[in-house]
């Protein structure tokens, strides 16, 4: 059984028309499962009914013509319950319908199962025989685990199908939305383009070779020719993305240094290998032990490795291959988005970013931020050729991906684009104004900085300060620890740019989605594993150098405040605050020796683990102010890794519950007597925002982008309609209850164009 169930699988899994697949599954099951008849039903949620797609037994005409509604017939029952029904006599039975079309009176042994793919029913495949009989048990069993086993290939199959058709109807009918993880906020209207990759190691026979000497200067010279190709693309770039997405350009040069890749290619050509067939082993080598790794962000350093490989290859081949030309409006896809492939990408053609692998931490996802292009990363369920030259239409902000949509759709996409550029337009006329609501209660709205496109939000004016400030960026784009001078220096650059406003500064934490290349950490579960304080408190010589880094910024200046990530227990708090007077002593002995006096900054801790909820009194007696990670509070809560694209759906931070546990932390603080300040990714959608207001949250700290859009919803809103609106959800049992909720609302302040922008 196993086996034929195997071999359907593959066979369906190689036809590109969803048509001629489904004609061959019903085909191949009736002759595998000796019946009389086998059809397939597909689900139209537009149209509300199951279309016979496909039959082997009833009426070939009745294909694509008969229709049966969702609360119709044994289909429709099928559907409704979404599990098997296995029926002796179907004829008898009280939800039989007749259709004439289909010409089943001969039939009525019935077994029918759903075809589900993500909770949701795509179809019904059924079996018949003419005699009256029950349907064995490994009968039943087969044909659930075919069409479970075929869901997810007749999802991909209805993909390819709707991008091959032709017939405009047909394309409504079929047009597909993919899904895949948010890299980058925005929209975007393009034609999909996939760039040609001039030379792949991937496809390279190994040769032999004698000559050691000149092999190894051919390759010499290919790696001096990449280095000054990375150079000019980092010069290309300079000016359109921040300093500290250039680094990942560095990376590539020390990549190309001697003591990385060249040793080991040099030591193969010196064993008899050509150095192009060097190259491939050795870089083949680090992208199959990248790949191998847990952690997502140790994985995406393949892309790097295979990029810089090919761009080597091609030096040592020294051959051209023609670019296919870029249309006007493209929407860049490939396989994996590398940040070489950004850089070179035409200048104004760009629209948008579409990575099949990949996730939000990739240097494709960052540099997309950065430039301010739209982006989804990690979408799977179609093949990249299918979308080259498709009409695409690409929203960053919830990871979708309409292809070959209608054009009603493509108009309405097309009016939502626009209003969000008006939207822009009238947000930034009142970015200069306080954020008070209509009533007179103050907010204090703060940048969360440090990360590439979100950097630049520290020189704005706008803000009142950052909320949070991400010091591992520059230790995640180095090949090593920076050194204390180096994060003094950075620091420095960071606290004097507006010495009037505060600066929370958050300890080094990595590891979950952040790891080190420099320190690998593999475990089963990174999430829950060593990152944050964790790590730092069992390396304090990292800890204290970049604490004495902080307060050496600081001196002479009074706005650093320092955030304690990833607390679990208040013995963490104990060690660090140890950990922290011990450095401040240190700084303050050497600051006095130069005359200069140091201030002794608040220290605040992380609210993101669960368990902390619990300890807020004990925590209050140890730590000046409290900030609320509510990205991975919302993780933790829900027990969902974000960055999954398969669970991804279930992660949000409108669930009753995790808004029920925002409203107590405000509460617990407010009787504490403690600020607390929100800096998740909740606090920078106007939804959101009104809901933690009602709360009591009287800071929010928001990526740079999103602070003109609050600080519109506050001065539109009043508190006394705020706290009716949370006192309303508050009693909804789903996310999706919340946002129609939340949305209604905003419709009704006039603010109809920012729920869009809000998600």
């Amino acid at each position: 059984m196993l086996t034929q169930l195997k071999r359907i699988v593959q066979e369906v899994n190689q036809i590109p028309i969803l048509d001629d697949a489904l004609t061959f599954l019903a085909r191949r099951l009736q002759d595998t499962m000796k019946v009389d008849c086998c059809s397939i039903y597909l689900a139209n949620y537009e149209q509300q009914h199951f279309m016979l797609m496909a039959t082997e037994g009833l009426s070939k005409e009745a294909i694509g013509q008969v229709a049966i509604g969702f609360s119709e017939g044994l289909i429709g029952l099928i559907g409704q319950r979404e599990e098997p029904i296995n029926i002796e006599d179907a004829q008898s039975h009280p939800r039989f319908k007749h259709y004439p079309e289909v010409k089943e009176e001969k039939y009525h042994a019935f077994l029918g199962t759903p075809i589900i793919h993500q909770r949701k029913v795509l179809g019904v495949m059924t079996i018949q025989q003419k005699r009256k009989r029950k349907f064995s048990e490994d009968e039943e069993a087969f044909l659930v685990t075919l069409a479970a086993q075929m869901a997810l290939e007749i999802a991909h199959a209805e993909a390819r199908g709707a991008l091959n058709l032709s017939d405009e109807l047909t394309r409504q009918t079929w047009q597909k939305s993919l899904r895949g993880v948010p890299g980058s906020n925005g929209l975007a209207i393009g034609v999909g383009h996939i760039p040609n990759i001039k030379f792949n190691l991937r496809g390279l026979m190994l040769r032999r070779n004698a000559d050691a000497t000149d092999q190894i200067a051919r390759y010499r010279e290919a790696v001096r020719l990449t280095r000054d190709e990375v150079q000019k693309l980092s010069d290309k770039m300079q000016g359109r993305v921040p300093d500290d997405v250039l680094a990942i350009f560095h990376l590539y040069q020390h990549l190309l240094d001697a003591n990385s890749l060249g040793h080991e290619v040099e030591a193969k050509v010196q064993s008899g290998w050509d150095a192009a067939s060097s190259l491939k082993m050795v870089v083949e080598s680090y992208i199959n032990q990248f790949r191998s790794m847990d952690d997502p962000y140790m994985q995406e350093r393949a892309v790097d490795v295979e990029d810089l490989g090919n761009r080597v290859l091609g030096h040592l081949l020294k051959t051209n291959q023609e670019q296919r030309p870029v249309p006007d409006q493209a929407i860049l896809v490939a396989e994996e988005v590398s940040a070489s492939m950004l850089a070179e990408f035409p200048h104004g053609k760009l629209q948008g970013i579409i990575s099949m692998r990949g996730s939000n931490n990739s240097h494709a996802a960052i540099l997309a931020r950065a430039m301010g292009l739209p982006a989804v990363m990690g979408v799977t369920d179609i093949p990249l050729s299918l979308l080259s030259g498709k009409d695409i239409l690409l929203d960053g902000y919830s990871g979708e991906v309409i292809v070959s949509p209608s054009q009603a759709i493509r108009q309405e996409f097309q009016q939502l684009i626009n209003e969000e550029r008006e939207l822009y337009g009238l947000l930034q006329e009142q970015a200069d104004l306080p954020a008070e609501t209509r009533d007179g209660h103050r907010v204090e709205l703060l940048i969360n900085a440090g990360l590439s496109a979100e950097l630049e939000g520290i020189h704005s004016e706008v803000g009142d300060g950052v909320g949070l400030y991400r010091t591992e960026v520059p230790f995640m784009m180095r090949e090593r620890f920076p050194s204390e001078q180096e994060q003094c220096k950075l620091y420095r650059s960071v606290l004097s740019i507006n010495p009037a406003k505060n600066i929370t500064m958050r300890t080094l934490d990595v590891g979950g989605d952040k790891p080190l290349p420099y320190f690998p950490v593999t475990e089963e579960n990174p999430f829950l594993g060593w990152r944050g304080i964790r790590m730092t408190l069992d390396h304090p010589e990292i800890f204290l150098v970049q604490v004495r880094a902080m307060l050496r910024a600081s001196l002479g200046l009074d706005n650093l405040k320092i955030m304690l990530p990833m607390i679990s227990t208040i013995n963490e708090v104990n060690e660090s605050k140890r950990l922290i007077r011990q450095a401040y002593y240190e700084v303050a002995e050497e600051a006095q020796l130069d005359g200069q006096t140091l201030s002794m900054p608040e220290v605040g801790v992380m609210l993101e683990v669960p368990a902390v909820i619990y300890q807020l009194p004990q925590l209050a007696a140890k730590v000046d102010f409290f900030s609320i990670g509510s990205n991975d509070l919302t993780q933790y809560l829900l027990a969902v890794d974000r960055n999954n694209a398969r669970v991804s759906g279930l992660y949000d931070s409108y669930h009753p519950a995790v808004l029920k546990a925002l409203k107590l932390i405000v509460e617990e603080a407010s009787k504490l007597n403690k600020p607390v300040t929100l800096c998740g990714e909740l606090a920078g959608e106007p939804g959101g925002a009104i809901l933690l207001l009602a709360m009591g949250y009287r800071k929010l700290s928001m990526n740079s982008f999103n602070l003109a859009k609050v600080k519109w919803v506050i001065r539109t809103l009043s508190m006394a309609d705020a706290e009716l609106l949370l006192e309303e959800v508050l009693d909804l049992e789903h996310p999706h209850q919340v946002r129609d909720r939340i949305n209604r609302h905003l419709e009704t302040l006039g603010l109809g164009g920012l729920v869009r922008a809000g998600k």
